[in-house]
């Protein structure tokens, strides 16, 4: 059975050999110094989610979404959420137990269809317990939609936050860092 550290580190590798094996060139959005205009374009669409899941517009994020999305809000962790329906039903039960959102990205890259984000799902609980855990995502495009969504994050970090822990000097590291 694999620990925690194993599925991020093994999680990793996967990012890394989907990096290296893409037929499309992979764009690094953070280093986007000739004002390139679709280079962004995957990350602005997903900026869109953000902004939506920040004022807890559901719909909004669903709208984002295609009819089959698969939707691994949790990969290794949790059953994905298959359909919007799923998407919603999920959204609405974690979205109750939210009072505050301050979701971060620090880096993104891009190629045609895919977007890789590295960020902070970041966030205040209805009781008052701030939250904060670096994550990675793998969001797949069909059209303007969203038709695949993987995020890797260690629950652990969650749960620990959840019942009063403290950060750990490494996620402080990790999570004090500017944003895009």
């Amino acid at each position: 059975m694999f620990g925690r550290r194993e599925v991020i580190i093994s999680s990793a590798a996967l990012l890394a050999s989907a990096c290296s094996t893409t037929p499309n060139t992979l764009l690094d959005n953070s280093t986007n110094t000739r004002g390139d205009a679709q280079m962004d374009r995957r990350f602005k669409q997903f900026q869109q989610v953000i902004e939506a899941w920040k004022r807890k517009d559901v719909d909004a994020v669903v709208g984002m979404m295609t009819d089959d999305i698969v939707w691994h809000y949790a990969a290794a962790i949790a059953p994905p959420a298959r359909g919007k329906d799923a998407a919603r039903a999920f959204l609405d039960r974690f979205g109750k137990s939210i009072a505050e959102i301050n979701w971060r990205i620090f880096h993104s890259a891009e190629t045609e269809n895919r977007l890789f984000v590295e960020g902070v799902d970041e966030y205040i609980s209805t009781e008052g317990v701030s939250v904060a855990a670096p994550y990675a995502g793998i969001i797949e495009f069909r059209g303007d939609k969203i038709s695949g969504w993987r995020d890797y994050v260690d629950y652990g970090v969650i749960t620990a936050m959840k019942e009063g822990g403290a950060y750990s000097e490494q996620v402080k590291e990790l999570i004090d860092r500017p944003s895009k």
